[in-house]
């Protein structure tokens, strides 16, 4: 059976018009209550920012054969055990007769503070999938196939996430890949080497600039971190999945 992508790359344009729109009723709203947090604070802070990209996930789990998957996006009800921490919060689990089929984050970062926030994300996903594998290989999800675990984030297209960057390394050289990349460029690695090592079945990349709030406008910048590869990546791991279910 082909694999149905639920029109990917039309509900991506909607979520990333629904992403820069959420952002700017938060801070609309934070400013009519007089209430204005610092920096990009005040468009984050209502946490609804990637809900377009759940709902296109969600879609990808019902086109594929598990319509009556058990899909949690509510807080209370998305926390799994860890390894190294008692519990980890998630963005999305699918779970199938008590399987663990899937766990994502999304993520997005806006500027004008790429450098210290891409640290940030980069320690906080390669810690996740350490702790999730961690506790997979302990028995934490039962004796069952690996689950599909997916990483994915969007970041704004600006001079200051596209412009190269320099770096100190005063005891031994950066590696080449590094040497004068933009934090998207860096962003487009990380996500190729979460893939590469195993720490995640999918990981992508996506940017938008601020004035895709209308056009739903995003960008890929590799073919193996695309949306492309992520979806059809997750729609290949929900399958399978439900296949296994009617054996």
């Amino acid at each position: 059976m082909a694999l149905d992508l639920a029109n990917y790359s039309g509900k991506a344009r909607e979520a990333v018009m629904a992403f820069w729109g959420n952002r700017e009723k938060a801070r609309q709203k934070q400013v009519e209550a007089g209430m204005v947090d610092q920096g990009e604070r005040s468009g984050v802070t209502a946490g609804k920012n990637m809900d377009g990209f759940i709902a296109l996930a969600i879609d990808l789990v019902r086109a594929n054969g598990l319509a009556h998957a058990s899909i949690h996006r509510k807080r209370a009800l998305l926390t799994l055990p860890g390894y190294f921490r008692p519990t980890k919060l998630w963005d999305l689990l699918v779970l199938n007769e008590g399987r663990l089929v899937a766990v994502i984050e999304f993520k997005s970062q806006v500027g004008p503070s790429f450098g210290n926030n891409f640290n940030n994300r980069t320690e906080e996903a390669i810690g996740t999938s350490h702790d999730l594998w961690t506790a997979y290989r302990e028995g934490a999800f039962g004796k069952n196939p690996r689950p599909f675990a997916g990483w994915m984030i969007l970041v704004e297209d600006a001079a200051g996430s596209s412009s190269p960057v320099r770096d100190t390394s005063p005891h031994f050289p950066v590696f080449p890949d590094f040497q004068g990349a933009s934090y998207l460029r860096r962003y487009d690695i990380l996500c190729q080497r979460l893939v590469q090592e195993h720490l995640y079945t999918t990981a992508a990349v996506i940017t938008s600039p601020r004035t895709a709030g209308t056009t739903g406008e995003y960008n890929e910048l590799s073919g193996i971190a695309s949306l492309r590869t992520f979806v059809t990546s997750f729609a290949g791991h929900i399958a399978a999945e439900a296949a296994r279910s009617e054996a």
